[in-house]
């Protein structure tokens, strides 16, 4: 199966770089170990890139009446409209499918960060404040921290979305024509119905007007579409009735026991006693050996490179 290869931005400590406020990194060993193989990096730093070099003061965000101010702690260097700036160029060409930043960072965080009013943190729901301007300028942007990846359903839900978001580029790079959507989609059709019904059929319907509407209009229309339905999470009970659709595809080429084989797996996926790479492999096992080409050619399937071994966990 063809995967693209994705380009993926990465705060830089995180790759191994010392641009910690100590001088320090804090390499994430899936992305550099595991990672790494498949995926163009795309790294940054916004506090190198301000000039404030390495090691260097801390920074923290403070209330304001105008809004949360990104400040030096011991100088007290307002970095606001600095970071501000840098953070409105970096989104306006960050052509990526996908973000992994530094947890915990004042200019990076994405989730927790305090909001402090003198000494005393008045809120920690915080992002930083880099982060928070690239994410609302690209909301459909898969992102994620260095430590929600440590999580298994979290990290396999963000490189799912990350390497469909590189196979959309490479369509919409190539200027589609109505027959590459309308195979696009067909690849895609059971990994969409895993995420989201409503947006299977969204989906669906926009690809029928192939070939009827403004070439341009249609393809915006189904990228959107297409990214906001890999953004719902999947389920068990989505993923056992995607397992099912698949059982169904197969089931008139395959004798009693297969047939049994397969049911007895999905079920015991769907009671958690096992992952779902295990009907998974049963499943295109069986659509191999009856030239199911239909059901073998889902990216549902292989959704990225196995060897990322990202679907081993059970679903608690």
């Amino acid at each position: 199966m063809e995967y693209g290869r994705p380009r993926l931005a990465v705060s830089s400590c995180l790759l191994g770089e010392p641009v910690r406020h100590n001088g320090e990194h804090c390499r994430a060993r899936f992305l550099t170990d595991v990672l790494a193989p498949f995926v163009d990096w795309v790294a940054i730093c916004p506090e190198m890139e301000l000039g404030l070099g390495a090691p260097r003061e801390t920074l923290r965000l403070e209330r304001s009446a105008e809004g949360p101010r990104l400040m030096t702690r011991r100088s007290r260097r307002d970095l606001t409209p600095a970071m501000t700036a840098l953070a409105a160029g970096r989104a306006a060409t960050l052509h990526v499918d996908g973000y992994v930043f530094k947890a915990k960072s004042p200019s990076c965080g994405i989730h927790g960060i305090p909001l402090y009013a003198g000494d005393t943190a008045v809120d920690r729901r915080r992002r930083g404040l880099f982060a928070d301007a690239v994410i609302r300028s690209h909301p459909l942007l898969p992102v994620e921290d260095d430590g929600r990846l440590n999580d298994a359903v979290l990290r396999e839900a963000f490189v799912e979305r990350v390497f469909a978001h590189a196979r959309l580029r490479a369509l919409m790079r190539g200027g589609p024509r109505p027959g590459d959507l309308v195979a696009f989609h067909s690849r895609h059709k059971m990994q969409l119905l895993a995420h989201s019904p409503a947006g299977y059929r969204e989906t669906g319907r926009l690809v029928s007007q192939a070939g009827l509407r403004d070439r341009a209009e249609l393809m915006d229309g189904y990228s959107q579409a297409f990214r906001r339905t890999l953004a719902v999470r999947s389920s068990v009970g989505r993923h056992v009735n995607v397992l099912q659709h698949c059982l169904g595809m197969v089931s008139d080429r395959l004798d009693d026991a297969r047939r049994a084989d397969l049911a007895e797996v999905i079920g015991s996926y769907q009671r958690r006693e096992v992952a779902l790479s295990a009907p998974l492999a049963l499943l295109r096992h069986h659509a191999l050996g009856v030239s199911a080409t239909y059901v073998q050619e889902q990216t549902y399937f292989a959704p990225y490179p196995e060897q990322l071994g990202l679907r081993n966990h059970i679903a608690a």
